[in-house]
């Protein structure tokens, strides 16, 4: 009867414990929320900072690009990476999408004010509290609206500006452009991919964190050969390689089932053989007759080393392409903040830029940045791009991808026919 008695008193007092614990727990919860609520409802110290309200009289776009409009446009352009011309086409096209109504509150930010600071952003990568106190705006509002700039950029721009060909004429359009100034017949882009650093998003693990030692999401393209983006694939995770992602890739799935709008195969130049038409990659990539890539560097002939120089002086405009990118676009160098979302925006929004340059300037200043070959040794000449950060290779080789015998066949043909007198040029024997 004691022992019951015992048993019935502990337990009485684990109940009155628990109890207590519990309404502890709810008068602590009940005061944190009253002390939430105090704070939400206490009166702000500003409702908009003074110095913010100067912005018509000193702000950089009210003051700066006037200036710079007038007196300097070459400054203008290093400014914004476009010049006033093309920063006007911009704000008739996209200001539309991106100006807000003016409230009884407030007046709403006029579009070209965030157009500047979103492409000043683009340019240098500054944080958002650097572009505060240049532009007068505050952070938490440029945090807001550059996505949507980036986001209204590429709805205007995008299918207009990067668009992979689909008919048979367009690709040979571009192949003909890789024939005459880089002696690669039949070629109708150049194919890699680059690691853009991002910050590790939250609850994600490492499945953004790659074999380089960052986390990152992947930038693939296909470039022309006037260095401009005909097709993109961005934002898969930074984990996977060039062959791994381009598996994936609507593009690789047209080519393989032939509804890529590829031309017919026919002769290359002086020669008589049907050869098909292809794109260029490098060892990452399979071996396909719609993509040729170099012969592995073990124990070549004098034969295959003279071919993977005529390959690689294709294959070496999209790197060229990535490094006159990311020395345009700066943000694109550091490690972005943003969301894996609106980093993917802020990439395609630079791409956009990068082609309407490449359409409009055809032959600026790029041509220090990109690089050139002597007209008569036909020695490369490193563009600047070089001297300085660039986007990270990926250069993680898939396994698995197996050759097919009629690609390794299409290789070998290729090989003979640029060491024949119909395909080589006089300077390639000098450049192995």
């Amino acid at each position: 009867m004691d022992t019951q008695k015992l048993v019935l008193l502990v337990v009485s007092a684990n109940l009155s414990l628990a109890a207590w614990m519990l309404l502890k727990r709810r008068r602590e919860r009940r005061e944190q929320e009253a002390e939430a609520e105090r704070r939400r409802r206490r009166r702000r110290q500003y409702w908009t900072r003074p110095w913010l309200l100067r912005r018509p009289d000193l702000g950089q776009y009210e003051r700066l690009m006037n200036e710079l409009q007038v007196e300097d446009q070459a400054s203008f352009r290093n400014f914004l990476r476009v010049d006033p011309a093309l920063f006007n086409e911009l704000v008739d096209r996209v200001g539309p999408l991106i100006q807000k109504e003016d409230t009884f509150f407030r007046k709403a930010l006029p579009a070209p004010l965030k157009l500047a600071i979103t492409l000043r952003h683009l340019a240098t990568g500054g944080s958002y509290r650097t572009l505060q106190y240049g532009f007068r705006v505050a952070y938490n509002t440029i945090s807001n609206f550059i996505p949507e700039v980036c986001e209204a950029i590429i709805s205007v721009y995008l299918d207009e500006l990067v668009s992979c060909p689909t008919t048979p004429e367009g690709w040979k359009e571009i192949a003909d452009k890789f024939a005459s100034r880089w002696n690669l017949p039949h070629c109708c882009g150049a194919l890699d991919g680059k690691h853009v650093a991002i910050r590790c998003p939250a609850n994600t693990g490492s499945v953004y964190y790659n074999y380089k030692g960052f986390y990152s999401i992947i930038l693939m393209a296909l470039v022309d050969a006037d260095y401009k983006f005909v097709f993109v694939d961005v934002g898969t995770n930074g984990g996977r390689s060039d062959g791994g992602v381009f598996d994936y890739t609507d593009l690789k799935k047209h080519l393989e089932d032939g509804t890529a709008g590829l031309p017919p195969p026919e002769p290359l130049p002086n020669d008589d053989r049907d050869m098909p038409f292809f794109i260029v990659g490098d060892e990452a990539f399979p071996l396909r007759t719609w993509l040729m890539k170099p012969i592995p560097q073990r124990n070549l002939t004098r034969a295959q080393r003279i071919f993977n120089y005529r390959l690689s002086r294709g294959r070496r405009i999209v790197e060229n392409a990535f490094g006159l990118l990311a020395s345009r676009f700066r943000c694109l160098l550091g490690t972005m903040p943003q969301n894996p979302d609106t980093v993917t925006s802020i990439v395609l929004a630079c791409i956009c830029l990068h082609n309407l340059l490449r359409t409009r300037y055809p032959t600026a200043a790029d041509n220090m940045v990109i690089d050139q070959e002597n007209a008569e040794t036909h020695e490369v000449i490193p563009g600047s791009w070089r001297d300085h950060a660039s986007l990270a290779d990926m250069g993680d080789v898939a396994r698995g991808n197996v050759a097919t015998r009629d690609a390794k066949n299409q290789r070998q043909y290729l090989v003979e026919y640029f060491n024949s007198p119909a395909g080589s040029v006089p300077w390639q024997e000098s450049k192995i």
